[in-house]
C-alpha cells in the first residue's frame, strides 16, 4: 500500500511545541499574578511590536533547525524498504500459507560492490525472488544474493543496479548516552518516515529476542520513535553517518513506546565483511566458563573495588586460556584496554576478535592484577555450532 510520506522530524517539532508550550504556560502564569490587564499587549503597536520579537526569535530557531532537514535530505536516498514473502507451516504437516515481512535496509558500499544492511529477521526463509527492496526513487529490485548471521541477526543482501547511492558509516565506539540521533525506515510501511531522539543507553545484552537465538548483544537503546517496520533501518547521527541497525522495541502494545534498540554499526560490519568476504562468521574463542551471578556483593568479597569484570568458573582443557594459564576464579576486567562490565561483555569482546590475533588481558587473582595474553582460537573448533 503506498502512503504519502509524512513529514519529517515531525517528533523533533512536536518536542521543540513542547517546549514551547511550557515556556509559554510559565510566562503566563508569571503575568498573569503580575501584570495588570493594562500591560498586556492590547494595543496595535504593542501586539506588533511582540509579533517582531517572536518573528526574529523563530527565524533563529529555524536557521538551527536547517541541520536537520540537511541530515534527512543527505540520507534519504541511501534507505530502502523491504518486503519478503514466507511460507509459513499451518499446522506443522499439511497445509502452507504464505506470509509477508516488511521492514527496511540502507545501501552501503564494501570494497567495490554495493550491499543492503538488514535484519535477518526480515528476510530468513525468503526465496531472492521473494525479496522486494524498494528504492528512494520508485525503482524495485531483488537481491543477487543473500547472507544472514543468527546470532546477531545482522543480514546483508548483494545488490547490482546502477546508480545506487550508499550511505557513509559512522564509529559507533564513540556514542555517548545523550547523543542526538535519527532513525528513518518503513513504520507500518510507510516508507522513508523520520523519528527524532537520543541515546538512551548503551551495552543492552540481556534482551529476549524472537526465538532466543540472537545471543551476541550489545544494542544502543534509543527513544527515537520505532515502530514494527524499522527493523533493518539506519539509526543516524547529526553528521548524517550510520551509527546502528534498527532492530527490535520493548513494548507492551506492539507499537512505540520510547525504547527501541539498535545494533552498533561496529559490530554490524564485523559480522557483515565476514559474510561478504567468506560466506559465513567465524568466531574467535577463549575458552573459560564464566558465572552470571557475579555481582557487586561478590565482587567485593573479591576485594574488587567495583563491580566490573568477568568471573571464570571452569577453563576448557587444551584451549586458548588454558595455554595461556587462566584458572578458575580469576576476574577478566580488560580485554586489549576495554573495560569489561560483565560476562555477556566478555563473550561479545572475543566473539568479534579476529580468529587467531593475540589480545591482552587485565586478570584479578587473589588481590593482584596481572597482564595475559591469550592467542584466541577458532570456536568451531570446539563448540561447533
Amino acid at each position: 500500500m503506498k502512503a504519502r510520506q509524512p513529514p519529517y522530524l515531525r517528533h523533533c517539532l512536536a518536542s521543540l511545541l513542547v517546549l514551547f508550550a511550557a515556556a509559554s504556560s510559565l510566562w503566563c502564569a508569571e503575568t498573569s499574578e503580575e501584570a495588570p490587564l493594562e500591560e498586556l499587549p492590547t494595543t496595535v503597536e504593542a501586539r506588533q511590536r511582540l509579533y517582531d520579537e517572536i518573528d526574529r526569535e523563530v527565524a533563529a530557531l529555524e536557521r538551527q533547525n536547517t541541520l536537520l532537514k540537511r541530515v534527512v535530505r543527505l540520507v534519504t536516498p541511501t534507505v530502502v524498504h523491504i518486503e519478503a514473502e514466507k511460507s509459513s507451516s499451518q499446522d506443522g504437516r499439511f497445509s502452507r500459507r504464505s506470509v509477508e515481512e516488511a521492514g527496511s535496509g540502507v545501501v552501503i558500499r564494501h570494497g567495490t560492490g554495493y550491499y543492503v544492511l538488514t535484519n535477518r529477521h526480515v528476510i530468513n526463509d525468503s526465496l531472492l525472488g521473494q525479496i522486494k527492496i524498494k528504492l528512494a526513487d520508485g525503482r524495485i529490485i531483488h537481491p543477487k544474493q543473500v547472507w544472514t548471521d543468527r546470532g546477531t541477526d545482522v543480514a546483508i543482501m548483494e545488490v547490482n543496479v546502477e546508480n545506487l547511492v550508499p550511505a557513509r558509516l559512522g564509529d559507533s565506539d564513540q556514542l555517548e548516552i545523550g547523543d542526538f540521533v535519527l532513525a528513518v525506515g518503513s513504520p507500518f510501511g510507510l516508507s522513508h518516515s523520520v523519528t527524532y531522539g537520543i541515546i538512551s543507553a548503551k551495552g543492552r545484552r540481556d534482551l529476549k529476542l524472537g526465538d532466543g537465538s540472537v545471543k551476541y548483544q550489545n544494542f544502543l537503546q534509543t527513544d527515537a520513535a520505532i515502530n514494527p517496520g524499522n527493523s533493518g533501518g539506519p539509526l543516524l547521527n547529526l553528521r548524517g553517518e550510520v551509527i546502528g541497525i534498527n532492530t527490535a522495541i520493548a513494548s507492551s502494545s506492539g507499537g512505540s513506546e520510547g525504547i527501541g534498540f539498535s545494533i552498533p554499526i561496529k559490530m554490524v560490519m564485523t559480522i557483515a565483511s565476514q559474510l561478504i568476504e567468506q560466506g559465513n562468521v567465524v568466531r574467535a574463542y577463549l575458552g573459560v566458563r564464566l558465572d552470571s551471578r557475579f555481582d557487586a556483593q561478590r565482587a567485593t568479597a573479591a576485594g574488587l573495588s567495583r563491580p566490573s569484570g568477568a568471573l571464570v568458573s571452569a577453563v576448557t582443557p587444551n584451549s586458548p586460556a588454558a595455554k595461556a594459564d587462566l584458572r578458575q576464579g580469576d576476574v577478566v576486567l580488560r580485554v586489549n584496554n576495554v573495560t569489561v562490565e560483565d560476562d555477556a561483555h566478555l563473550v561479545n569482546l572475543v566473539s568479534l576478535t579476529a580468529v587467531g590475533e593475540t589480545v591482552s588481558l587485565v586478570v584479578f587473582r587473589k588481590g593482584a592484577t596481572l597482564a595475559v595474553k591469550v592467542r584466541v582460537g577458532k570456536r568451531d573448533d570446539f563448540e561447533p555450532e
